[in-house]
């Protein structure tokens, strides 16, 4: 495996696993000013906020972060893709 595949494949691991830390942050009371949380809102709600526009939330429900996380991996798959064409695998 080639540097540039393992530092593809760690980047989108924690920009997944981001992601996820900041959906289970929306589901318990916290402290929007703590710099750890404002950190991962403001890597993670650009990116969500994309889909929100495609998916609107259905009531207290919001459905983006599942569309997020596919098309993140949609990506990932699409990098590697590329990577494996140009023989950069």
């Amino acid at each position: 495996m080639g540097v540039i595949n393992t530092a593809v494949d760690v980047a989108f691991r924690v920009y997944t696993y981001l992601l996820i830390i900041r959906i289970l942050i929306s589901w318990v009371r916290h402290n929007p000013y703590q710099p750890v949380i404002r950190f991962i809102y403001e890597i993670t709600d650009p990116y969500l906020n994309l889909f929100r526009k495609i998916v609107p939330p259905f009531g207290m429900l919001d459905l983006s972060p599942i569309l997020a996380l596919f098309a993140l991996q949609l990506l990932e798959w699409l990098v590697h893709q590329v990577l494996y064409l140009f023989r950069l695998y």
